[in-house]
């Protein structure tokens, strides 16, 4: 019956706003503030000076602009914002079920903290500001191109020619433009004919790319308790320690079995797809065959 269900009964928790709608509220304020200083208030830039990237607000102490200055955008391009909103909208969408919401922001912010990094360390002598989250949003893309290297995906060049590619050719193809641009104009001291930060793209694709390679399989301890992710085995002491009793249930009856997909589902639905155990995943897929028999 419907109301076994813990999630179909009326004393069920309502779904919370995700982390990814938070995250693009946010994106959305920071520029909305942008424009409300420099149109209203008659202070262009004040937000940028304080929150935005720069060499020399490094020197002054100002180290959270490295990663408050993937909330700014250019309030005189608005494509600026709009194309890492909807990067960020789409990339989200398909990742944030696979990491969960903590694995999913701890993720994006370190990517955005790195891409800061790599272009201050680049930009140390030049100087110059960066602002945007486009450093985020590479990292991400490079992460979905990771999980999903060759599925087809269908895009609108320049907003009009729909063109279809495979996301590990288009993460390589990213890689060698951010590249060229970073060792032929950042490098050098002279602004990028693309009019994009190089060197963070760079950094955040790294973290996108060393955070599958190294952690995305790992589970940490939160303080908590709760198991969300872990560190790698490279990372862990040798000592032995006593292997840890794996988690049994009893489905050999039909009851059993809906009651144990039941709490899996509550599972996946706040913690996301990516906490799932081996056996909670063979459960699963043992669920999915029996209905298909039917």
């Amino acid at each position: 019956m419907l109301s076994d269900r813990s999630y179909m009964r009326g004393d069920y928790p309502r779904e919370k706003t995700s982390v990814l709608a938070w995250l693009i509220s946010a994106v959305v304020a920071g520029f909305v503030l942008q424009l409300v200083f420099a149109r209203i208030f008659e202070m262009p830039g004040v937000l940028e000076h304080y929150f935005g990237l720069s060499a020399s607000g490094l020197r002054g102490g100002r180290v959270w602009a490295l990663l408050t200055y993937s909330f700014l955008h250019d309030p005189r391009n608005l494509l600026h914002i709009v194309g890492n909103l909807l990067g960020l909208y789409f990339l989200g969408r398909v990742l944030l079920p696979m990491l969960g919401t903590t694995r999913f922001l701890a993720l994006y912010a370190g990517m955005v903290v790195a891409g800061g990094a790599v272009w201050a360390a680049v930009n140390w002598q030049v100087g110059g500001s960066v602002i945007g989250a486009s450093a985020g949003v590479a990292g991400l893309f490079v992460v979905f191109a990771c999980f999903y290297p060759s599925q087809p995906v269908t895009f609108l060049l320049f907003f009009i020619l729909p063109v279809t590619l495979k996301p590990k050719y288009m993460a390589i193809a990213l890689l060698l433009i951010d590249a060229a641009g970073c060792a032929f104009y950042e490098v050098m001291g002279l602004p990028s004919p693309f009019g994009f930060a190089h060197s963070a793209h760079l950094g955040g694709m790294a973290a996108g790319w060393i955070y599958y390679r190294y952690l995305h399989e790992a589970r940490w301890r939160l303080p908590s308790g709760r198991a969300d992710i872990e560190l790698p085995r490279w990372m862990k002491k040798t000592a032995k320690s006593p292997a840890p009793a794996a988690y049994q249930v009893n489905v050999g009856s039909p009851g059993n079995l809906r009651a144990e997909v039941d709490r899996i589902l509550d599972k996946i639905n706040s913690q996301g797809f990516g906490a799932l155990s081996a056996d909670e995943k063979r459960i699963l897929d043992e669920a999915k065959d029996l209905l298909s028999r039917r």
